[in-house]
């Protein structure tokens, strides 16, 4: 039975993945002064050092959930093409995507009882989501079955691990993540959170380092302590328009640990929103996240 992937614009997956595995992007929104734009247009792309240059400059910058009356009608299109469904979303522990898309697949159920349509909530973000989304895809080009890719990504979903660190404790600040306290003193004396996400899929400070070159280590240090079988791995970076650094875990990485491959890609704009320029996340399968 013929089946779609969809997941949404936080996965945060590069064009060509997009393309060369044919997936369907559900867009989140963000707002800058009284401007809406879209995360992910497809065929558009969005200037993110222009993007990230406002960030820098403090302006303020909103998001919001997808639009529930477009993901109704995308997926309803795909229904009647005669596509199965399969969704695989954002984590539910900080956003309230995956549980509007849940709402939709379930009113779309009765109305479609002849189609399948299943959801996954990844307790993930960013790139760690869009990880999942890969394996997922190389599972069905593999021809392995949706319930079998869903199953799949239950089963080793918590087994994926999000490390990450910023360079400006302020949009941090500004999103409630740290007090204001911390985030004074923190930017007073270089200190960097390291952070990760955790198995409810919320973003949690795990450690608090001094300098920023330490935050970068932090991350290969818990990938040091968790991964498996890195060698067979393909291990995924985002940055927040801080290339240089995001490539030096990359070969740090590949260095101490021989991953397969590693893709680095620019955070996207609606999670840049939050975590800021400066932002380094880390994603692979481990023991635990």
């Amino acid at each position: 039975m013929s089946y779609a992937i969809i997941t949404d614009s936080s996965a945060n997956l590069p064009e060509t993945m997009i393309d060369e595995f044919d997936l369907h992007i559900l867009s989140l929104v963000f707002r800058i002064k009284d401007q809406e734009y879209y995360g992910y247009v497809k065929g558009e792309t969005t200037d993110l050092a222009q993007f990230y240059k406002r960030m820098r400059e403090k302006e303020n910058i909103t998001t919001s959930l997808i639009n529930v009356e477009f993901c109704e009608s995308y997926m309803r299109k795909l229904l009647d093409a005669g596509e199965d469904i399969l969704y695989i979303g954002f984590s539910s522990g900080l956003s309230g995507t995956y549980q509007a898309v849940a709402m939709v697949a379930d009113q779309l159920r009765e109305e479609y009882p002849q189609r399948k349509i299943l959801t996954v909530d990844t307790l993930a973000a960013a790139l760690g989501e869009g990880l999942l989304v890969y394996y997922a895809c190389t599972l069905k080009r593999e021809g392995k079955t949706m319930e079998e890719v869903y199953q799949w990504l239950l089963d080793n979903r918590l087994h994926l691990c999000h490390w990450f660190t910023v360079d400006d404790l302020f949009f941090l600040l500004r999103g409630g993540r740290v007090s204001a306290a911390s985030a004074i003193v923190g930017s007073m004396l270089s200190i960097k959170p390291v952070m990760h996400v955790d198995d409810e899929g919320r973003l949690i400070v795990m450690e608090k380092v001094r300098g920023r070159r330490k935050s970068l280590d932090g991350l290969v240090k818990h990938m040091e302590e968790t991964v498996t079988n890195p060698e067979e791995q393909v291990v995924f970076i985002s940055h927040g328009d801080c290339l240089k650094d995001a490539e030096y875990v990359a070969n740090q990485v590949k260095e101490k640990l021989h991953v397969k491959d590693v893709l680095i890609h620019i955070l996207d704009p609606v999670i840049g929103a939050h975590s800021g320029p400066g932002t380094v996340a880390l994603f692979f399968l481990g023991t635990k996240r």
